[in-house]
């Protein structure tokens, strides 16, 4: 274990074995920080947090601070980090607001500069959030998604497995697993994310289906409840069941597909 002098570790927090510390870091109490994490110059971690192993915080990150909720009261509130996360310059990550509630970041995340993962939001496994991506209170991130730079996620909304946010786009609405949003607009998707399921592996096969599913969905007469259960009756693929199943359960909505021009 390696802590610089300038470094201030509070009584109470948990360091695990070959943890790194840089200058003027900040470790309060009731922080657990997993083995093999190195901790960047002026890192902020606020108690109630917990780090899996063998993640890196960079310099001026705070993890842990109180949530931007006006409704907040002080309470014991948690952020979870899991294994292998990456956390750049100026990641901030929010405490839970309800009294024992959390805000979880998956294992094996990436979260680039300046971007943010406000209070009871759940990020998946191998999640990717690009520079000053924001992703609003109790809003969920599929696994494997990729969020791009500056693209909003309003609260409450759903970001599907193997989804691509394309640069500065917004959401309000669900965006279904392995969709791609249009960039620089709001509430639209323009396709499938071609890219994303052939690099996780997904057969060309399955992708044909996908597509097929989607035009379906989206370039049909049906309406969308129709459409679902079109496809729940007819497709016996689990890529297009967990499509099928993650609209169904929506509540604020679907984004609406908007083609290329």
């Amino acid at each position: 274990m390696t802590i610089h002098p300038t470094a201030v570790i509070e009584p109470g927090a948990q360091l695990g074995d070959h943890v790194n510390v840089g200058a003027f870091a900040y470790i309060d109490t009731q922080v657990k920080i997993g083995s093999g994490c190195t901790i960047g110059p002026r890192a902020t971690i606020l108690r109630h947090t917990q780090l899996g192993h063998h993640c890196r915080v960079h310099a001026g990150a705070v993890i842990g601070d109180l949530p931007q909720d006006l409704a907040f009261e002080p309470t014991e509130t948690y952020v979870q980090i899991g294994n292998n996360c990456v956390l750049r310059e100026g990641v901030t990550v929010h405490r839970g607001t309800k009294l024992g509630s959390v805000t979880v970041v998956g294992n094996d995340c990436l979260l680039m500069v300046n971007s943010h993962v406000a209070h009871n939001a759940r990020l998946g496994d191998g999640v990717i959030l690009a520079n000053g991506a924001l992703i609003a209170g109790y809003a969920e991130v599929g696994d494997r998604a990729f969020v791009s730079g500056g693209c909003l996620v309003h609260q409450f909304t759903r970001v599907g497995r193997l989804v691509m946010m394309s640069g500065g786009s917004a959401i309000q609405k669900d965006v279904p697993p392995f969709c791609m949003t249009r960039s620089v607009s709001a509430n639209t998707i323009m396709g499938l994310n071609a890219v994303g399921l052939r690099r996780a592996g997904v057969s060309a096969q399955e992708r044909k289906t996908l597509k097929q599913a989607f035009q379906t969905l989206f370039q049909s007469d049906l309406s969308l409840p129709s459409a679902v259960e079109k496809l729940q009756i007819q497709f016996d693929s689990p890529l297009v069941q967990e499509l099928a199943a993650f609209i169904q359960a929506s509540e604020r909505g679907i984004c609406k597909f908007l083609r290329r021009p």
